[in-house]
């Protein structure tokens, strides 16, 4: 696919958007370059602390983050270009709702840009994202499973590529407005917890290509959020107040809706994890996650019920009670380490989804591909899909994507 850039004029709220096609091959944009990526002729920049201030590459959203963030950078001498990746179809239903991927939120970044003094692009990674993002959110719940599309949105789609496209666009960095801290240190950079532990979003970073860490800023990271409104309000941003999405950005309306249209219903039954007796019936295990307890569906129970396995193979959604749901500890694959594998400690912590609080464990295993963690507590409902993320203190260390328990069903009565 010709890797291209789109430049946006200013529009008014449901009216036409004029927009000029750059092509990164073609003519119509020359970007003024320091160094060009992949050229044998050219030495590569290593970005370290005294390299600062330079060109930089800043991800905006439409929301107040990433506005503070080009303004600050712009202050502290950086030479900004506002960037926003287009990540969905004009024509489906995002249109319709506040989120970061809509086009009221590309028009409020390209306001953004103009309040501040910075050029703004609209960068076309619409096949990207149905590849890395969308495709594989629906093959997960086809599978039983419970993705978080924003792990991978960061680390395969924004990071990966806003990064390769700053080194063409002959930028020393890439700025987001995450809540996170970078350390540069003498053994090389580290990403912190954000000093705001309510918007902390170490935990979608994990995935961050260890090579790509020297060339990412956070200037909101060593903030909490009313400071970053004041300074939003100070500098008269139309952003100062706007609400944060509470949103998969790609999901208009309830994850049920979103999956529903991409995998059909199909009846099945509810047994219980222990005896194996049918005692309800659903339309799709897809509907449900571990550790789930509304809904259910079940033909009589005075007891609760949690989902504690789901079978898609047999089409079965098995419940158990509180107990049935506690994890030992887990396994994870794909893993992405931000330091070098031997260093990684036998005791850290680990966080299992976003917002938990972050427990405890012991490395049993841990290879370039996947490791095995015991918890020090058992763990209530460790959701396959999610991710382990894993800490030493504040450092972030790296991460994976939580496999399944082995278990043994009991036999399916005929």
């Amino acid at each position: 696919m010709t890797d291209r850039v789109t430049q946006r004029a200013a529009r008014g709220r449901g009216g036409a958007v004029p927009e000029v096609t750059i092509c990164a091959h073609g003519t119509c944009y020359t970007p003024p370059v320091t160094h060009t990526a992949g050229d044998p002729h050219v030495q590569q920049p290593t970005p370290t602390a005294q390299a600062r201030p330079g060109r930089v590459l800043c991800a905006m959203s439409g929301g107040v983050d990433s506005s503070v963030s080009a303004a600050l950078l712009k202050e502290q001498g950086y030479s900004v270009i506002g960037a926003m990746m287009r990540f969905w179809p004009d024509d489906k239903r995002v249109d319709t709702f506040d989120s970061c991927c809509s086009p009221d939120a590309a028009y409020e970044a390209r306001r953004v840009a103009d309040q501040v003094g910075v050029p703004f692009y609209l960068l076309d990674y619409r096949e990207q994202f149905q590849e890395h993002i969308v495709q594989p959110f629906i093959r997960e719940y086809a599978a039983g499973r419970t993705p978080n599309p924003c792990v991978n949105c960061n680390t395969k789609v924004k990071f990966d590529e806003l990064v390769r496209k700053a080194k063409m666009l002959g930028c020393d960095y890439v700025a987001t407005g995450h809540y996170v801290r970078r350390a540069d240190t003498s053994h090389g950079v580290e990403f912190h917890r954000g000093d705001d532990p309510r918007k902390d979003q170490t935990y979608f970073l994990w995935g961050t290509p260890v090579d790509a860490l020297p060339y990412i800023l956070f200037p909101v990271g060593e903030m909490e959020k009313p400071r970053v409104r004041e300074l939003a309000e100070q500098h008269g941003l139309l952003t100062a107040q706007k609400p944060e999405s509470q949103n998969i950005c790609f999901v208009p309306g309830t994850v049920k809706e979103f999956v529903q249209e991409f995998i059909p219903q199909a009846r099945g039954a509810i047994r219980e994890i222990r005896s194996g007796e049918r005692v309800g019936d659903h339309l799709g295990t897809q509907f449900y996650t571990l550790g789930q307890k509304k809904g259910l569906g079940l033909y009589q129970s005075h007891a609760v019920r949690h989902v504690v396995h789901l079978d898609p193979g047999s089409n079965t959604v098995w419940v158990g009670d509180h107990a049935d749901c506690q994890w030992s500890g887990l396994r994870a694959s794909g893993a992405n380490y931000l330091l070098p594998l031997p260093e990684l400690p036998e005791v850290l912590e680990v966080q299992v989804r976003y917002r938990s609080t972050p427990v405890r464990a012991r490395v049993v295993h841990a290879d370039e591909h996947s490791f095995q963690l015991e918890f020090e507590e058992p763990q209530f409902a460790v959701a396959p899909g999610q991710s382990a993320v894993l800490y030493s203190g504040t450092r972030l260390l790296g991460g994976g994507l939580i496999e399944d328990h082995v278990r043994t069903l009991p036999a399916i009565p005929d």
